[in-house]
């Protein structure tokens, strides 16, 4: 797996030619969005000095920028677009995200948003309930510990923005994805599941707006399929990693596909 690089430009650009220097920058940005190797990008401006401008472009990895966006036809039409700025350039670079981040309280978690501990406690109650009592999906249950419901709980809890309880008591992803490894879940018993959850969601009173829903449809889709590709023949317990966390709309940081990129 490949780690996504940050690309900051920076540009010093007098106040009477910026209006053309955006104005250039928004065609230039149409051969970025084309590219499968342009994560995002964004252009700021400084509100102290109107004359600094910031590019940020995520790429799919630093190689991916020089010997992919660089070699590919769209650069040419992006580089005739922004040449007559390029001496306007302070500094151009790439550099690698570290393990220091996280986010602000100005926006809620979906953690918080859900309710807590006691939504998340009430969804997984409420959800292995169901779960024994299904023709599909009892029978790979059928040994469930009594604790079971509570850490998934953690687990989800934790996926969500809350306390980092799960992987304090039991471990980060490795962990539970090992817990898949060898039971043959079926895409019949896969769908079934992220049914019931979602069931579940509702009876356990979970926020019904769309975006918290879509949030959480997004996770029990990734996490379900993740599930079956480990509890498959050819399955091997990945190397560490934590626990991913998920917000509005983004999981951070990015964890192994099936295809092992």
């Amino acid at each position: 797996m490949t780690t996504q690089t940050v690309e900051y430009i920076r540009y010093r650009i007098p106040e009477a030619r910026s209006a053309e220097f955006l104005a250039a920058y928004t065609r230039a940005a149409r051969h970025l969005a084309a590219s499968p190797h342009c994560v995002s990008y964004e252009l700021a401006r400084c509100e102290d000095d109107f004359g600094h401008f910031i590019l940020r472009i995520i790429w799919t990895s630093t190689e991916d920028h020089l010997e992919g966006f660089r070699t590919s036809d769209l650069f040419p039409e992006f580089l005739a677009e922004i040449r007559p700025y390029v001496g306007d350039i302070d500094e151009m670079r790439h550099y690698k995200p570290t393990s220091v981040r996280g986010r602000g309280s100005a926006e809620p978690t979906l953690y918080e948003w859900a309710g807590g501990a006691e939504a998340f406690a009430r969804l997984t109650s409420v959800f292995y309930a169901h779960v024994v009592k299904d023709d599909l999906l009892g029978p790979l249950f059928a040994d469930l510990p009594a604790e079971h419901a509570e850490h998934v709980a953690l687990w989800l809890g934790e996926v969500f923005g809350g306390p980092s309880a799960y992987s304090e008591q039991h471990g980060g992803h490795s962990h539970m994805v090992a817990k898949h490894i060898g039971k043959g879940i079926t895409e019949a018993q896969r769908r079934r599941w992220v049914n019931l959850m979602h069931d579940a969601a509702d009876e356990a009173g979970l926020p019904t707006d769309a975006e918290f829903r879509s949030a959480f449809s997004a996770y029990v889709e990734w996490g379900t399929r993740l599930a079956v590709y480990f509890s498959g023949p050819d399955a091997v317990r990945p190397a560490e990693q934590p626990v991913p966390l998920w917000n509005w709309g983004v999981v951070s940081p990015p964890h192994s596909s099936p295809s092992g990129d």
